[in-house]
């Protein structure tokens, strides 16, 4: 176990924050029925913590796998590992076979937390050394039985003890197990507490899953550092989101990816704005659709950005322009990522249009101090994120001249048409105001010649030639971003952590079961493409091609 060997000066663990609840008998946890208070939820990290120390080989690394939904068992174990000086990894539930043993075995965990629901997952495994332990069995009441009596004791844990492994997901190779500590996770507790003045009172509504960083370091952390309640949904609900804000008296949530848009799929109703929310803090929800949750519910939407590995994050402040993230802390620079160059400013036009996206869109590199703190057994990885000495984010961005930033997309989001960098993001804002749209994911296919086209995918309604006058009607739509291909789809496919899936639309193209519409050189309206030549717009320019076959030549910009 890798520690910092002594305190450091100032820093707090999260270890001591669990302890400091002993004695508190307000109620802490709610979850669907059950409510525990401050001091049942310090009693029940001891016990785990004092049998995890028993369970746990002499010699080994002291990981805990959790494969769990959000129960309160989830809480209690990351608590748990806290007191005992341990770490948790976060066990992703979509992942299957081979895949989901990888994760655990690479992980090197000798206890695997779960529940019958998802043992199943686990029949078919090699997990040779690894221990299961199902919380909802008569076999793990008895196990923990003879600690129910252990007070919580802060003192073996130490800033620098690992306590989290969560896995990030990229477009390619198997996801990296992030590290973080006890003092980065109390820190950023503490630095949330802080930025949203979050209260005792305050009631935290978990929905994200938390094998997540976001509903981890976000959600359960400020909670904890603030000394206020968490209430844990099982899995997110739209349905069930405003139900129980109002059951629970939620203040505070967190949300990635389309969980806004879901919630505002939902029928509207006369007394949406009863509710006790004061704040959303989250990524992706797009300024169309914080906007109409505010208006539907009165809630404000703060969007932030931090890397899931720590290494950088931009703030939201008052000032912060639309569309901008918030302004460059010191040492945050936009670079390209070829030369290692800083990008020039953006320059705008009068109806906001990215006029030098070639010039302007780079990766975001922290230059300065930052909280990464590598990867689990994965020196490639670190070394991709650590160079020239600074820290590589992986996401696009440009900056403008007063030094406020605008994100542009993944760096595997790049889109550079005729010589010219798009910024994904960008595009999407602009096509989320279609108003047949539930939900947009623009991305690059190839261009049979060189660089890439734009395609977009839209869940919802679409009619061609409304959407072809919504393009023409929008100023700040620059003229290479309207989309060359639109796929049509009910619902968007997104990951666990309902952030869209746009490995999974870039890998399949133009080869999908759903209708694609194209746009063909030349032309503003769209027509279907048809099945049998969906290899015809991008095929190479050697020999003929369906496209030819309809009169159509894909050299043709």
């Amino acid at each position: 176990m890798e520690s910092s060997g002594s305190r450091e000066s100032g820093r707090r663990t999260v270890a001591e924050l669990v302890a400091g609840q002993w004695g508190d008998h307000r109620p802490a946890l709610w979850c669907e029925d059950l409510v525990l208070t401050h001091h049942e939820v310090a009693a029940g990290a001891a016990a785990r913590a004092a049998l995890l120390a028993d369970l746990l080989p002499p010699g080994a690394e002291p990981h805990v796998g959790v494969l769990l939904d959000n129960t309160p068992e989830y809480p209690l174990w990351l608590s748990a590992a806290a007191l005992a000086g341990a770490a948790v990894a976060g066990i992703n539930p979509t992942r299957r076979g081979p895949e989901l043993a990888r994760d655990i075995l690479h992980t090197e965990c000798r206890v695997l937390i779960t529940e019958h629901t998802h043992l199943p997952l686990l029949t078919s495994l090699e997990l040779p050394g690894v221990r299961l332990l199902l919380t909802d069995s008569e076999e793990y009441e008895a196990l923990l039985a003879p600690y129910t009596t252990a007070v919580p004791d802060a003192s073996k844990a130490a800033p620098g003890d690992r306590l989290l492994l969560y896995f990030t997901s990229g477009s390619t190779g198997a996801p990296k197990a992030a590290i973080c500590t006890q003092g980065r996770l109390a820190a950023a507790g503490a630095s949330l507490v802080g930025q949203f003045g979050v209260r005792r009172e305050d009631v935290h509504y978990v929905c994200m899953p938390m094998f997540h960083g976001n509903a981890v370091i976000a959600d359960w952390a400020p909670a904890l550092a603030a000394g206020a309640g968490v209430a844990l949904r099982r899995r997110f609900s739209a349905s069930g989101f405003l139900a129980d804000v109002r059951k629970f008296g939620a203040t505070y949530f967190t949300y990635v990816g389309r969980a806004v848009q879901y919630v505002l799929a939902t029928e509207e109703r006369d007394d949406d704005r009863d509710n006790p929310l004061r704040l959303g803090f989250g990524t992706e929800a797009g300024a169309v659709d914080a906007a109409a949750f505010e208006r539907r519910f009165g809630v404000r939407l703060v969007e932030g950005y931090g890397s899931s590995e720590g290494g950088a994050a931009v703030q939201w402040s008052p000032g912060t322009p639309a569309g901008a993230v918030g302004r460059a802390a010191p040492g945050l620079v936009v670079l390209d990522p070829e030369t290692g160059r800083e990008r020039r400013a953006a320059v705008f036009d009068g109806a906001g249009r990215l006029l030098n996206g070639d010039e302007a869109i780079g990766e975001l590199v922290n230059r300065g101090p930052n909280p990464f703190e590598g990867y689990w057994r994965n020196p490639d990885a670190e070394a991709e994120r650590r160079r020239d000495g600074a820290y590589w984010t992986g996401d696009l961005f440009y900056r403008d001249s007063d030094g406020y930033l605008y994100f542009a997309g993944r760096t595997d989001d790049r889109i550079r048409v005729d010589s010219e960098n798009l910024a994904a993001a960008m595009i999407e804002n602009i096509l989320a105001r279609y108003e047949g749209a539930d939900a947009v994911a623009v991305y690059a296919v190839p261009d049979p010649v060189t660089g890439d086209q734009v395609m977009a995918t839209v869940a919802g309604s679409f009619d061609p030639t409304a959407f072809a006058s919504f393009l023409a009607a929008q100023p700040d739509l620059g003229t290479k971003m309207a989309p060359r291909f639109v796929r049509v789809l009910e619902r968007m496919p997104v990951t666990a952590t309902n952030k869209i899936h746009r490995a999974l639309l870039r890998r399949e193209g133009l080869n999908c079961t759903d209708p694609v519409w194209w746009r063909p050189p030349g032309e503003t309206t769209y027509r279907k493409l048809a099945p049998e030549n969906t290899e015809g717009p991008l095929a190479p320019t050697r020999g003929p091609s369906p496209a030819r076959h309809q009169g159509l030549d894909p050299r043709t910009r």
